[in-house]
């Protein structure tokens, strides 16, 4: 096992402040984007201003993952990566020590497109320990003390783009979605044991990474369900026993993020296009195709600046050829009623009736952060600093603007707490706003290394993940 405090003494712990608060005042943000995936958290008390020299409680030197941090019962655990050795870490929210560091060894291979990495998927955790997931592996269970709980092997799978859906936590349920190019499914484990208590085939999904939520409407009789977005619809899952609810179709350039609720309403925001995803594949074939096969080799397609290294993506047998086939699926993906989207499902079975769908804004859309409901406003923030807020009643634009001082690309997803909402870029700028319908950005906060995961809100304190370091930012 590794010796924590050599470590500490060694420097990969850093500490710039100690502070005693005990572990009890430090809220739950139980998984990615905190609870159910809303990235809302309901303390008061976080600062507009922080960096490396302004509002730090501590920082931890920790190992690159894509993971982002998740907080219960005082401790923050986050996974990471060195070669095949595959890292859970927990560490004390309260001071950045390093309380423990378990791995397991990768038991092949997982191919993914460089911008992913083995250990994108965040924890889910809560007082009684964590559940981590990794492609090249499956789910491990730890106590809060480290002790490994149990193992559950997984995979492998076929994604090009890699694995990305987190875990989550529900009851004595641990829930994780696998959509994959092919075999994708959903499945529920108990909790303590490990054993798969029920599993359900997703043929219909063709690739995947966002995160499944808890959908529980406002009736105390309503059925608790699992909404799970995918490459090409919406569907919901009875929560206890896999059993299909409701579905709607819905085009995605890449199903990510997790939907949020407010009472009976669903939002849910996708990239997509009424238009195949893809040119021509004549076009290609007249560019590239040199040997007139018809066909695409991995050497005719990497002359394509633009689309070279997504060879594989299309390539959907691996056979080291494009057909016009497989760029047909392929382009088809994306296409569909896309958009920001108010669902109503009410108490519905089946395919849902359009009436269900309340309203749907196709402007300002995000690739990759989800959607924020916070203080009865909408908001969506994507590449380039572009913020968005909207109606939840009626999907009308309430402003569009920017965070000037924050551009670039955003993978991280905003999450709000004290009146105040939090974008992280990758660049690692932190555009504070002034949550309101007419919003304004009181602050941008530069933490001077790449940010790819999402921030977690905690007690007043703010969790940054960078590529090598762990940061507590709160205000004195």
């Amino acid at each position: 096992m590794v010796n924590t405090g050599r470590r500490a003494l060694c420097g990969w712990v850093v500490w710039c402040a100690v502070a005693a608060a005990p572990a009890d005042t430090f809220a739950q943000w139980p998984q990615f984007r905190g609870p159910n995936g809303s990235g809302v958290d309901s303390a008061s008390g976080y600062p507009v201003a922080f960096s490396p020299s302004s509002n730090l409680v501590w920082k931890a030197v920790v190992p690159y993952g894509q993971s982002s941090p998740v907080v219960a019962g005082g401790r923050v655990y986050l996974t990471a990566s060195e070669g095949d050795r595959l890292l859970t870490i927990c560490i004390d929210a309260a001071t950045g020590h390093e309380l423990w560091r378990r791995e397991v060894k990768r038991t092949r291979a997982q191919k993914a497109y460089h911008a992913n990495d083995p250990a994108s998927p965040s924890a889910a955790a809560d007082e009684d320990g964590a559940v981590v997931f990794f492609a090249g592996f499956g789910l491990v269970a730890y106590s809060p003390d480290g002790r490994e709980r149990w193992t559950l092997p997984l995979g492998p799978f076929k994604s090009f783009y890699g694995m990305g859906a987190s875990p989550i936590l529900s009851g004595d349920l641990a829930i994780l979605l696998c959509d994959q190019r092919t075999g994708s499914f959903v499945v529920a484990v108990d909790r303590k044991s490990g054993r798969i208590r029920w599993k359900r085939e997703r043929p219909e999904a063709v690739e995947g990474w966002a995160t499944p939520m808890v959908f529980r409407p406002s009736s105390s009789t309503a059925e608790s369900r699992l909404v799970v977005l995918g490459s090409n619809r919406l569907d919901a899952y009875a929560v206890d026993t896999g059993e299909p609810r409701w579905w709607m179709p819905l085009g995605s350039s890449g199903s990510m993020g997790t939907v949020v609720a407010s009472g009976d309403t669903l939002f849910v925001s996708t990239t997509g296009s009424t238009d195949p995803g893809l040119p021509p594949f004549e076009g290609y074939l007249q560019k590239y195709d040199t040997n007139k096969d018809r066909r695409l080799s991995s050497g005719e397609f990497s002359a394509d600046k633009d689309m070279g290294e997504h060879f594989g993506w299309i390539d959907a047998d691996d056979d080291g050829l494009i057909t016009d086939a497989e760029w047909k699926l392929t382009a088809d993906l994306a296409r569909g009623e896309f958009g920001a989207v108010a669902i109503r499902p009410a108490a519905a079975r089946g395919k849902l009736d359009p009436a269900a769908v309340l309203w749907r804004f196709q402007k300002n859309l995000p690739y990759i952060p989800a959607p924020l409901f916070f203080h009865d406003v909408l908001y969506l923030v994507k590449t380039g600093g572009i913020i968005t807020s909207l109606d939840p009643a009626t999907g009308r634009l309430l402003k569009e603007g920017r965070s000037g001082e924050a551009l670039g690309e955003y993978y991280a997803s905003p999450v709000a707490a004290d009146g105040k909402i939090f974008l992280a870029n990758v660049e690692g700028k932190i555009t504070v706003l002034k949550a309101a319908p007419q919003w304004d950005v009181v602050g941008v906060n530069d933490i001077g290394e790449e940010i790819h995961a999402t921030p977690a809100l905690s007690g007043g304190r703010i969790y940054v993940r960078t590529r090598g370091a762990l940061y507590c930012f709160g205000a004195k």
